[in-house]
């Protein structure tokens, strides 16, 4: 191998992988500010006081939305009044079902992109639910009496 060659190998293996790693991890505050543009900071919580906002249905209930986006349900645990049906929608890419953790409440069957499921709660309690098809992915509804 040459000097001119050698100095060109040289000088790939110490700037490439620099201008690879500048390529692909933003920093850390430009990341966050993008992520919370979207509404969505990559981890499940539940809104402000507990409380998700319904959409009155035709016949007098709440209806509750929940994504699944990135192998998360967007809302990790939320509070609705017994009658309040909770409609899971998945966002995804991929398949994706949702499991009541008792495993007799409720079941969908595999959901694609944009499918939906919905339950109605007529007692409260709280139900604890997954994916069937990838289980660390859990969630919880907590049904409160009026």
């Amino acid at each position: 191998m040459n000097p001119i060659s050698a100095g060109r190998l040289i000088a790939a293996v110490l700037v490439l992988p620099m201008l690879g790693f500048a390529a692909c991890a933003a920093p850390p505050d430009t990341r966050a500010a993008m992520e919370m543009k979207d509404g969505h900071d990559g981890m499940s919580h539940p809104p402000p006081g507990d409380a998700v906002p319904g959409v009155p249905t035709e016949a007098g209930g709440m209806t509750y939305k929940i994504g699944i986006t990135n192998f998360v349900f967007d809302k990790g645990a939320i509070i609705v009044p017994v009658g309040a049906t909770v409609t899971w929608v998945n966002e995804d890419d991929i398949p994706h079902n949702i499991v009541a953790k008792d495993l007799k409440s409720f079941h969908s069957h595999a959901l694609d992109t944009n499918d939906a499921f919905s339950f109605t709660f007529t007692k409260a309690g709280e139900f604890g639910y997954f994916c069937g098809l990838h289980p660390k992915m859990t969630g919880k509804i907590i049904v409160k009496a009026s």
